[in-house]
């Protein structure tokens, strides 16, 4: 039985026990309204850790002014009965007050200059910044020695292993893979903001990625792939952000079409944002 628990002394004293006993601590951090995609964090998790914790809290700080932090979807009971069936053993939930005891004006912040202000980071201005906060102070509390975190969040894992590697922090980070809808669609709690009547186009997003991938490897310019993406995209009704093609480590990619490249795309289908990439 999955153990949920809310005081952070009996999360240290849990898993000083396991760590007493010689056993392998993974995490997986999460908002809650958890899908399949969450799940498969937990399993990668289990493959590489004996013990597994799963954080549920929604983070005031990495919310935007025009994003609302309160209507985020908050399933407690779905969430604990999943993590249960997907092998967690402890559901930590930490509240507002016990993660920033000052209050979230006078938190001390983590800051990862560089990758954390591209993409992501220009059209969501502080939001890797809310990001690396909570998720260092999540680390502090659990001690990990593993921790899972999903590829389509592409960015964010690249933001999180620099500040890993930075701050010397003792725990090893798995990117999961992207876990799909039967139609393409990556998973995603915000796709249940989509309506009946736009959900359909939403899929127009993982073809362009295909296609975008297909003509970079055929030889188009970046530039080339870049534009027909987007205009790809607005054909479909989408406000597009950015329809990219980038190097791993999310810097841009000279001439030569040699080596590895992710193709990255973040637009809004009538209010609902959403974000996917493919590698390659």
């Amino acid at each position: 039985m999955i153990e949920t628990v809310t005081d952070l002394a009996r999360l240290r004293a849990i898993v000083a026990g396991w760590k007493r006993d010689g056993l392998r601590v993974g995490f997986v951090p999460t908002m809650g309204n958890l899908h399949a995609g969450h799940y498969s964090l937990v399993k990668l998790a289990r493959q590489h850790a004996d013990r597994i914790v799963s954080s549920v809290f929604v983070n005031p700080t990495q919310f935007g002014p025009n994003e609302d932090f309160t209507r985020y979807p908050r399933t407690p009971e779905a969430d604990t009965t999943g993590l249960e069936q997907a092998g967690c053993d402890v559901l930590w939930l930490p509240t507002v007050e016990s993660m920033y005891p000052f209050g979230v004006g006078l938190a001390a912040n983590v800051h990862v200059p560089g990758v954390s202000a591209l993409l992501e980071g220009a059209f969501r201005p502080g939001h890797f910044d809310g990001v690396c906060t909570v998720v260092s102070r999540l680390f502090n509390q659990v001690q990990p020695d593993v921790a899972a975190f999903g590829r389509k969040d592409y960015q964010q894992l690249a933001v999180i292993r620099q500040m890993v590697t930075d701050l010397a922090f003792p725990i090893e980070i798995l990117g999961g893979e992207i876990v799909r809808e039967g139609d393409g669609l990556a998973m995603s709690s915000r796709n249940q903001y989509l309506t009946a009547e736009i959900r359909p186009q939403a899929t127009v997003i993982r073809r362009v990625l295909l296609a975008m991938r297909e003509a970079y490897l055929a030889g188009a310019t970046r530039e080339q792939v870049e534009a027909d993406g987007a205009a790809q995209l607005e054909a479909a009704g989408f406000q597009v952000d950015y329809a990219v093609v980038r190097l791993p480590d999310l810097g841009e990619p000279g001439n030569s079409h040699d080596g590895a490249r992710v193709a990255l795309v973040a637009a809004k289908l009538g209010s609902t944002r959403l974000i996917d990439n493919v590698e390659f």
